[in-house]
């Protein structure tokens, strides 16, 4: 029942990171323009994704154009896209790898290929976690780095959108639900809810009783 328990719980979590690692990677808020400037008043809003930049007016108004070339991008930008794609598929594999080896499915007879299989689909959840984990560190270093950068003019200066949160979220839920999946097959699991039975003698019905059985 805990190895159940376990499985289910893992396997939510690994789920729920993967979709928003989803919603992170198309999501146009990883860098967002900074407003240190003594004039509140600002005209519009420039967010800068992976797959788009953004910019919203005052007015509510938001024009969003598609990355047209991906090579005229910056080098965090393209090791970015690539890792979370890359982390999404992971996702997906994962997926697939644990419902085949899960308690609740008939695909594998064999408890220890069972568990030998969620053990490599929790093993891959984070794997994809920390493809995932990769780029956002990199880009809000990057962030980090040119705030403080006294050379670059404030129009230019960026801040750390809620994309990269909402990725690091992704990122601690799928480690987590990938070392549960790893724990749930276990040998302290398994020995909580394991019982050993002696087995039972049978006695043939024209076999004459031994003197021992008698009470």
């Amino acid at each position: 029942m805990l190895t159940a328990c376990l499985e289910v719980l893992g396997l939510a979590l690994c789920v729920t990171g993967s979709l928003l690692a989803m919603v992170a990677c198309g999501l146009p808020m990883w860098k967002v323009s900074a407003f240190i400037d003594s004039n509140i008043l600002v005209a519009q809003t420039l967010w800068e994704g992976l797959w788009m930049s953004c910019v919203v007016q005052s007015t509510g108004q938001m024009q969003c154009k598609v990355h047209d070339s991906m090579l005229a991008l910056a080098q965090d930008h393209q090791t970015a896209r690539a890792l979370t794609v890359i982390s999404g598929v992971l996702g997906i594999v994962a997926l697939a790898v644990t419902v085949a080896g899960a308690q609740c499915t008939n695909c594998i007879r064999d408890e220890t290929i069972k568990s030998r299989v969620v053990r490599a689909g929790g093993v891959i959840y984070i794997i994809s976690g920390l493809f995932m984990l990769v780029p956002l560190c990199w880009m809000a270093h990057r962030i980090i780095l040119d705030f403080n950068n006294p050379n670059i003019p404030s129009s230019k200066k960026r801040e750390i959108g809620a994309a990269i949160y909402v990725g690091w979220a992704a990122s601690v839920l799928l480690l987590l639900g990938g070392t549960l999946l790893c724990c749930s097959f276990s040998q302290m699991v398994r020995g909580a809810n394991s019982m050993k039975y002696t087995p039972t003698k049978t006695i043939a019905v024209n076999e004459e009783f031994h003197k021992n059985l008698y009470v």
